[in-house]
């Protein structure tokens, strides 16, 4: 997280489909804390933060109509350094040290020993957060909380905050952000204020990528279900049009194509949009992720339902320390059973 996911010094937005979501959320915010919601992806924690950047900016007015933050006075100066000290940003440890937005205990990315760094927001990480909110603002425009993913509060982390996010200290504004609001803590939930951030235009979003230097970019905004955001991490891992859409004939042949060196939460996503073309194709529809011809032609659905339902399961448990590279290998070999079950390869 840079000084490029916040509103730069020429009171530009970081992304451009995000000027009417901040719109929205400026005018129409009336609690002390507010659930922002919107796909993985489409740039919620750049609209929080965005959102946060606003309401702590100096050129305006504590009186006036609420309006995008300048990103030339002090406060946006100290929001764009990480130092503002009336801004919290809690994310989980993987993200803190990957973004450098660390708090309390937090170390650089680097040598951490054998110990993955947690995708979840723990109590620990709460108590920080708890024992800064009762400090009075330093630059007398009230304090900022911005959490991001509302989902990776553990359980003693969310009844912890659950008090802060009720009732918190006069002046204080929480934002948090989730996919899927119904994956929050319901008591966190009701406590706050809903807005929902729809996907980005999809011209607007593919021009941007044409600008980041991504190629066939409306390729990719389609495979990844329009998030522009989710294209760059893909592009971070080397998985363009062309290594994508020749992922179900790797599969089909036993070699792991583009899932080679990823997570296992990602390749289980990724197999997921295999599965669900390769069931549109075993029906006689037409698939989503796919062009035509990239699956086998007669599939099993049989074969292809059980494939689904185990993809499903391990997608509940796939932030388990498995062993990656060993359990690569065996999502590979289940995707090739599926689609060879009942399969012929496609004519060329």
């Amino acid at each position: 997280m840079t000084a490029a996911t916040l509103i730069d010094a020429h009171g530009t937005l970081p992304l451009p489909w995000l000027a009417s979501p901040l719109a929205r959320a400026l005018a129409a915010e009336r609690s002390h804390a507010l659930l922002l919601c919107a796909a993985p992806g489409a740039g919620a924690l750049a609209l929080a933060l965005a959102l946060a950047q606003s309401r702590l900016c100096e050129a305006h007015g504590l009186d006036g109509p609420a309006a995008p933050a300048c990103g030339r006075c002090d406060s946006c100066r100290l929001v764009a350094a990480q130092t503002h000290p009336d801004l919290y940003v809690l994310l989980p440890e993987i993200e803190r040290r990957e973004s450098g937005w660390l708090v309390g205990d937090d170390k650089p990315e680097g040598d951490e020993g054998k110990r993955k760094p947690s995708r979840q927001i723990r109590i620990d990480d709460v108590r920080g957060l708890l024992d800064w909110v009762t400090r009075t603002s330093a630059r007398g425009r009230g304090k900022m909380v911005v959490l991001h993913p509302a989902e990776a509060l553990n359980a003693h982390a969310a009844s912890a905050l659950l008090k802060t996010v009720e009732e918190p200290p006069p002046g204080t504004r929480l934002v948090l952000t989730c996919s899927d609001a119904m994956h929050v803590m319901p008591t966190v939930r009701s406590r706050c204020q809903q807005l929902v951030m729809g996907a980005p235009d999809r011209d607007v979003a593919a021009t941007w990528l044409q600008e980041q230097g991504v190629d066939e970019a409306e390729a990719l905004l389609a495979a990844c279900d329009g998030r522009p955001l989710e294209v760059l991490r893909w592009r971070e891992r080397g998985i363009d049009a062309e290594r994508w859409q020749a992922l179900p004939r790797q599969l089909g042949a036993g070699r792991p194509g583009v899932l080679a060196g990823t997570t296992v939460p990602l390749a289980v996503e990724l197999l997921l949009k295999v599965c669900h073309d390769a069931m549109a194709s075993a029906v006689g529809g037409a698939g989503r992720y796919f062009a035509s011809g990239s699956l086998p032609a007669r599939l099993s659905l049989p074969a292809l339902l059980r494939w689904q339902r185990e993809l499903q399961r391990l997608a509940e448990s796939a932030e388990h320390p498995w062993h990656e590279a060993l359990a690569i290998d065996a999502l590979v070999s289940g995707a090739q059973r599926a689609l060879a079950a009942g399969a012929t390869t496609p004519a060329t």
